[in-house]
């Protein structure tokens, strides 16, 4: 791979980070996220930046963890354990910015990189964006917050029924769900992003890094590491299965 697969543009107090890898529709790797946590500490040591927008390049936010790396790691497991590792990361240290986090996303967000828009603040969906799990196809457990966050927001009832069915969850419905604040037309994506990126500016800074520590207490805080890190120990535990490895070659139509 070349180049930076997460762009980082600080500019007149906004700064974006761009996923950087359209031509796999923005799956993760572990570069990916390298460079977001790259980026993220970037924007950290800018004392100038007062609201963070998260976007992607191409088509798709996200398609989740890339299966081709999967099918051709040698171990999935300590490939797993690697990726996963570095998700927990990006998610937590999205969390942990005392800057308000915008989540602009378009086309499909699937598999683990749900995490990186509960990460979020604010999510704007373009109309066609969907989200949908895949778990139960390929064979890997849940990662990217999907037993770990998506419950909290959602109800577990809910979680429990999209994952275990795979039902696509288009961007109404998760509107209504409360996993985004707007849908909008994919043509007026970066209007209602600008709209709220305006906002919050003129807002005094202080007030909005102490309500974000307020809602993300200590003890809140430390729940969801805890919970992102069984998410990492089931899907190492689970990747080690030979089914798992079936799983991808069929869902990727390859030979095991």
């Amino acid at each position: 791979m070349s180049g930076k697969l997460v762009l980082c543009e600080i500019d007149s107090g906004l700064a974006r980070l761009t996923l950087n890898r359209p031509e796999r529709h923005n799956s993760l790797v572990p570069e990916l996220l390298e460079d977001l946590l790259d980026a993220i500490a970037e924007v950290r040591r800018d004392d100038s930046v007062r609201v963070v927008v998260l976007a992607a390049e191409g088509r798709s936010f996200s398609t989740g963890g890339d299966l081709a790396t999967f099918h051709d790691a040698e171990d999935m497991a300590v490939y797993g354990e690697r990726i996963v590792g570095r998700l927990n990361e990006a998610i937590l240290t999205l969390l942990d910015l005392p800057l308000p986090v915008i989540a602009r996303v378009q086309g499909p967000v699937t598999g683990g990189s749900l995490g990186l828009v509960l990460a979020a603040d604010l999510v704007v969906l373009a109309e066609e964006t969907f989200i949908a799990p895949y778990y139960v196809e390929v064979g890997f457990s849940p990662d990217g917050g999907w037993s770990a966050l998506l419950p909290e927001r959602i109800g577990h009832a809910r979680a429990a029924e999209i994952q275990l069915l795979n039902r696509q969850v288009d961007a109404e419905e998760a509107s209504r769900l409360g996993l985004a604040h707007a849908v909008v037309p994919a043509g007026t994506l970066d209007s209602q992003v600008n709209d709220w990126v305006e906002m919050l500016s003129s807002k005094v800074q202080g007030g909005l890094h102490a309500t974000k520590a307020r809602l993300l207490d200590p003890a809140r805080r430390a729940a969801i590491a805890q919970a992102l890190e069984a998410e990492r120990r089931g899907f190492i535990e689970q990747a080690a299965r030979p089914e798992t490895r079936a799983g991808v070659a069929r869902f990727l139509g390859r030979a095991a």
